[in-house]
């Protein structure tokens, strides 16, 4: 279970036996229960990572979207629902170059308006031979609230654990030409465990990726 998860479960059990002191267990059922929700929710499996020139997916969810961007990128977009596991962690390894906080509305995180339209938390992670691929954490019409765990110059392992997009949302990769693409919408993936897509080239230095960031002030946390 993330940190997170621990307050949670240990502040509505707190009030749940508060309750049953007062009122009885009945009355506190319902605050046990959601304790026991956020202890499922926040959980944090160990996960298998695969070996090779791999992207590895950055969470767990249904793949809602594979679309061009233009300029030979594409973008892999993943919906988290209620129920999947709301770690996420980073597609690559390499340094942390930019971490870019993006306001924005908090529409179903489902619909594709949401990869342009809702608060997003964007990071660009640049491999050790070149390779940049740009991940975004995105709020949804529950979730709230973005957690990042990294900093600009940390370095970052291929499946390492970034940050957590609390109740429902969107996480969206953005991969230039030389990786080959390999889920469809409607798969189901894991974070970490996954693999997203293959190196099918030599890389491509897209300075293009950039135009996905915005230039707001380099926040890590909503």
């Amino acid at each position: 279970m993330v940190r997170d998860g621990i307050y949670y479960f240990v502040g509505f059990t707190a009030a749940g036996i508060l309750v049953t002191l007062a009122a009885g267990p009945w009355f506190a059922m319902p605050l046990f229960l959601v304790a026991c929700f956020c202890a499922w929710f926040f959980r944090d499996p160990e996960r298998p990572l695969p070996a090779g020139p791999f992207a590895l997916s950055p969470a767990d969810g249904k793949v809602v979207a594979v679309v061009p961007e233009g300029n030979g990128l594409t973008r892999i977009s993943i919906f988290l629902n209620i129920f999947d596991v709301h770690v996420n962690r980073t597609p690559i390894s390499g340094v942390i170059t930019d971490i870019t906080y993006k306001k924005g509305q908090f529409l179903v995180a489902s619909r594709e308006i949401a990869s342009s339209d809702n608060e997003q938390n964007i990071m660009t992670v640049r491999g050790q031979d070149g390779t940049v691929v740009v991940f975004k954490q995105i709020a949804g019409l529950i979730a709230r609230r973005i957690l990042c765990f990294k900093k600009v110059g940390d370095v970052v392992q291929a499946g390492e654990r970034i940050g957590l997009i609390k109740f429902g949302s969107r996480v969206d990769v953005i991969l230039g030409p030389e990786w080959r693409i390999e889920v469809k919408p409607g798969m189901r993936v894991s974070a970490g465990s996954s693999v997203l897509a293959s190196r099918a080239g030599a890389v491509a230095y897209a300075d293009e990726l950039a135009a996905v960031v915005g230039k707001e002030p380099a926040l890590c946390q909503t």
